[in-house]
């Protein structure tokens, strides 16, 4: 799963020509997030992007039995060099 959205983000920057992607995540699939970032940043497209911006937050909502649950997010913006 992880490969699909490295492609997903690296063909944002090169056939739809963006010029920032923001990839976010929260609670267990935070860790997906930075691989995602990692990849891109590290491997595919190596010194044409870098990590512009991290924030880290955290949501509230209501579960399936109505109990209120918070929630660790992740928002990393990467940008082309």
């Amino acid at each position: 799963k992880t490969m699909l959205y490295v492609t997903g983000v690296v063909m944002q920057f090169t056939t739809q020509g963006a010029d920032e992607v923001t990839i976010k995540g929260r609670g267990k699939f935070i860790t997906r997030s930075v691989d995602v970032a990692e990849v891109v940043t590290k491997r595919f497209l190596d010194g044409q992007v870098k990590v512009k911006d991290v924030k880290l937050d955290s949501e509230g909502f209501k579960n399936k039995e109505g109990k209120d649950i918070r929630v660790s997010t992740v928002e990393i913006k990467l940008e082309k060099k």
